[in-house]
């Protein structure tokens, strides 16, 4: 179960890191409050994936997925442009994500 709530507390902390967009500096009262239900949410979920993980895993996976999601959710939803050697590198997080995965058991 602990890998279940490290991989939601991943997809929390691409939700906020993409939240803080739409906050515009926190000055938008619902996309504001939105991120911090989603840090919170992120971190909840992290703590819960510590009590069975060790923590150089589940924090570098977190970050992993975090990345990941939001270099993802960028090129939906903000149009951002990428270049090929953006791709490899977040293969390599990807790879690096499943190779930790794989070798915690």
């Amino acid at each position: 179960m602990s890998w279940v709530y490290l991989f939601i507390a991943g997809f929390f902390e691409m939700f906020w890191a993409v939240g803080l967009r739409y906050t515009h500096g926190f000055s938008r009262l619902t996309p504001s409050m939105l991120t911090v239900i989603g840090m919170a949410a992120s971190f909840l979920f992290l703590s819960l994936a510590l009590k069975h993980l060790p923590i150089g895993i589940a924090y570098a996976v977190w970050t992993g997925l975090g990345i990941v999601g939001t270099f993802i959710a960028s090129i939906f939803l903000f149009h951002e442009s990428t270049t090929p050697l953006q791709f490899l590198c977040v293969a390599c997080i990807v790879g690096g994500i499943a190779g930790l995965r794989l070798s915690a058991g």
